[in-house]
């Protein structure tokens, strides 16, 4: 094994290693964030390599094509970092691990069927830096994890084989990825992040990584731990706000209020920040960061109560979506058993191609074991198959022939359809779960509509 150059533990010697762009960096994980995150470091002229397990990714990548079309900007950076021979790829981590100083982690921390996360991935990769990490080199995890685990984990796992101890010879501290699918080279370049190190010379060090190749502000905080329970405390707080206006939209549909509108005048209150009701929260952040919380106040004996119970209103709101489109079944009188349906939307969230954990799959389940024909129009997943359904290139055609179109997901195309297309609709039955039409517009379009949370109709 040969020992790394630098000594990250130095200062000065990181401080040159950056200036002299001589810093070897390897990101193992290189998907939606570890991707963006790789080419970012390569931008800033640090020879970069990454290492994923996805043979497909790697091949894509090493043939020239940016595989994040729903990224802007980033296909830019791609082809100038790989013109200047900055970024390479491989699945070997022990190929790309022993020759470099820095480590960073990007991996996945997704959920088992029980809705324990699943840590797998970091030990796994924890388990190989064991033997192949490079004495004084740095790791640090971008991962969403639970607090603690960094220190109860990580570092045991790395020092297993003996070769390695913490704050001797190898180095280990957090900045927890701090982006939005579809918008990550605006947030790379202008969101705070936050930096928390094994102990704060660490700390100050990863510091001075991240200023050289993001230049955002950097939030110093005492240890790895705070540093990860402030991320989830952040994302958590998104799931339950939207779980408390999902619950008030389905009052104020009793109450023949519109939701909208009073969710749009509340936010002119200078200390109300405004989360939408909708068909459910998906994706790889906010369910999975209040059940890793749940999780680790399982394992230390303290009940959220308030986390669980968004958790349950939030997971409810596909069952809402269903009831909201037998109601107007019920009223066309038309059977919802042997009825064909559009399903507008399956990414997890507006603007991007990604499906984890979206809220449409269970509602096309739900529907299929009702006896309904389900088909899919999303325009980032035309004419493939997914869920078991082949996406429709243009829904305007086969309007005519569906019972009803259920708005899953509040893509900006769908703000853009005129309302008359809706006409065409075989049993004139529009669901709305998003947002996205005024039920002021559609009066007189002869179209049965229901809107979530948007009153009487």
């Amino acid at each position: 094994m040969v020992t790394s150059k630098i000594n990250m533990n130095n200062l000065e010697n990181v401080l040159e290693s950056l200036n002299s762009r001589t810093l070897k960096v390897c990101i193992v994980g290189i998907g939606r964030i570890g991707l963006p995150t790789a080419l970012s470091f390569a931008k800033s002229g640090l020879k970069t390599i990454g290492v994923d397990i996805n043979e497909n990714l790697i091949k894509t990548i090493d043939s020239g094509n940016f595989p994040l079309k729903d990224e802007p900007g980033y296909d830019k950076i791609f082809d100038e970092v790989m013109k200047n021979k900055l970024f390479s790829v491989t699945t070997k981590i022990e190929d790309a691990v022993p020759n470099s100083d820095l480590i960073v982690l990007s991996l996945p921390t997704p959920m088992d069927e029980n809705n324990i996360p699943d840590y797998s991935a970091l030990r796994n990769v924890a388990t190989k830096l064991s033997t192949l990490l490079s004495p004084n080199s740095l790791v640090i995890v971008e991962s969403t994890i639970e607090p603690g685990f960094i220190e109860d984990e990580m570092v045991s796992i790395i020092s297993n084989s003996g070769r390695l101890i913490v704050e001797q010879n190898f180095f280990i501290g957090v900045c927890p990825e701090n982006a939005n699918p579809g918008e990550i080279l605006h947030d790379f370049t202008s969101l705070p992040r936050l930096v928390g190190g094994i102990n704060p010379n660490i700390t100050k060090i990863i510091q001075l990584i991240y200023n050289f190749v993001f230049s955002v502000e950097l939030i110093e905080m005492p240890n790895c731990k705070t540093a990860n329970a402030v991320k989830l405390t952040t994302n958590v707080f998104r799931d339950i706000n939207i779980a408390f206006v999902s619950e008030l939209a389905l009052m104020f549909e009793k109450l023949g209020i519109d939701t909208m509108k009073v969710l749009e005048a509340a936010k002119a209150k200078y200390n109300f920040q405004v989360h939408y009701p909708g068909a459910g929260v998906g994706g790889p952040c906010l369910p999975i960061n209040s059940y890793q919380l749940l999780n680790t106040a399982r394992r230390i004996g303290v009940k959220l109560s308030l986390i669980e119970s968004g958790r349950l209103i939030n997971e409810a709101m596909p069952d809402h979506v269903i009831e909201l489109t037998i109601d107007a079944f019920n009223e066309s009188k038309v059977p919802i058993e042997k009825s064909k349906i559009l399903i507008m939307g399956i990414s997890y969230k507006p603007n991007v191609k990604d499906v984890q954990l979206s809220p449409a799959k269970n509602i096309i389940k739900k529907f299929q074991n009702l006896g309904s024909d389900v088909h899919i129009y999303d325009p980032f997943f035309k004419s493939t198959e997914i869920f078991g359904i082949k996406v429709c290139d243009d829904f305007e055609n086969i309007l005519s022939e569906m019972d009803a179109v259920v708005i899953v997901t509040g893509h900006d195309e769908f703000k853009q359809i005129e309302l008359t297309s809706f006409t065409k609709i075989k049993s004139k039955i529009l669901i709305d779960s998003r947002g996205i039409i005024d039920p002021n517009h559609i009066k007189n379009k002869n179209l049965i509509f229901r809107g979530l949370g948007r009153g009487n109709f």
